[in-house]
């Protein structure tokens, strides 16, 4: 995790590098705040549980980026033990407090609803920030990385991981999925399913425990334990002699925590998928263990949310490159969408080539 110093650096420098290359394709669907707000208001930025290194980032870039935009900047996480209703009081205080603008990432999507419509009757702008919000018309938009996109490139990537092992299927595998309170990890299972399923129906991918479903491929929390657990379980239950191939893993932390299971029940390392460019799926990947990450650079997800609020402080209309792909239910989200990248050990240098903290472990 980068000391305070340096985030300070990168949330500046990727600011600047936004504010450079954005491009407005679409300003329809949200509101604008026409008339603006003074400079130094209060942006709240209200963040799930520390249950990542990328969430640990988030909280740090904001406070140093907010400050850096001449904001007060209100950065919050929700406790680890009652998540839910931490984060709702947190809301309500920013509400409370006068905050013009409201940044989320949601710890549950599904349960913010009563928040965001007191913060839209107090004037305030609300913006998903890599999860949407679901089933209310008072989120105004969302700012994430492509997450369908996400899931194909993780489908495709343990796709080539196989291939690059054994010429011709069938390959075994197993599937997990995200925690089922978090909109995103049915969006990337979706993106994933949309390239492994053809494979499957055709025969060519294997799903020998049978749990194809997102229900029986959910881990709750997205924690590593409920992760090794599984796999643990569908090794003793599935792959007493026969060979597991891969496994599609939404994260980095849940992709380590089935390295670790397969280690201990004694058998080949499959082809694990991941997300997130932590330091130590990195290390992971280099020393040929975990095959893929995703590369969901922080800095810029946390300066085009910045910006966004920039923007609405001036009372000017706000970048969204998608109007058409994130219904929550109630209403389609105006969305800006920025581009992941799939890591290897083949392309890691050049994926992290700007990257102080990624960079010299693909030396």
């Amino acid at each position: 995790m980068r000391k305070l110093l340096a985030t300070t650096a990168l949330a500046a420098v990727a600011l600047m590098a936004l504010s450079g290359c954005s491009t407005r394709t679409d300003t329809t669907g949200g509101s604008t705040a026409a008339a603006g707000f003074p400079a130094d208001s209060v942006i709240g930025v209200a963040l799930p549980s520390k249950t990542s290194e990328n969430w640990v980032l988030a909280g740090g870039l904001f406070e140093d980026g907010l400050k850096t935009a001449g904001f007060k900047g209100d950065v919050q996480y929700a406790g680890a033990s009652t998540t839910v209703k931490d984060q709702q009081d947190q809301i309500s205080a920013m509400v409370t407090n006068g905050a013009k603008v409201i940044i989320i990432g949601a710890a549950d999507g599904g349960q913010l609803g009563t928040q965001v419509k007191a913060a839209k009757d107090a004037g305030a702008t609300v913006i998903a920030y890599d999860r949407l919000i679901l089933n209310t018309p008072d989120v105004d938009y969302y700012v994430a990385y492509d997450n369908f996109k996400v899931g194909e490139l993780q489908g495709q990537a343990l796709l080539d991981g196989l291939a690059s092992r054994k010429a011709a299927g069938p390959y075994n595998i197993e599937l997990f999925s995200g925690s089922s309170d978090d909109a995103n990890s049915a969006v990337f299972f979706n993106g994933a399913m949309s390239i492994l399923q053809p494979k499957i129906d055709d025969g060519t991918l294997v799903v020998a425990s049978g749990q194809t479903d997102i229900k029986q491929t959910a881990t709750a929390g997205w924690k590593a334990e409920n992760a090794q657990s599984r796999m643990d379980s569908l090794l003793t239950s599935t792959y007493g002699d026969k060979a597991l191939d891969g496994v599609l893993s939404p994260n980095d932390t849940l992709a380590r925590a089935i390295i670790t299971s397969v280690k201990a029940a004694g058998k080949p390392i499959p082809i694990v998928t991941g997300q997130d460019s932590e330091v130590e799926s990195v290390k992971s990947i280099m020393a040929g263990e975990q095959y893929s990450t995703i590369n969901k650079d922080t800095r810029l997800l946390v300066a085009q949310a910045i910006k966004m609020a920039q923007a609405l402080q001036k009372g000017e209309a706000v970048d969204v490159n998608d109007t058409k792909s994130y219904d929550n239910g109630v209403k389609i989200v105006p969305a800006y969408l920025l581009p992941p990248v799939i890591v290897t050990k083949a392309n890691a240098a050049e994926a992290y080539a700007n990257d102080p903290k990624l960079s010299p472990l693909t030396k």
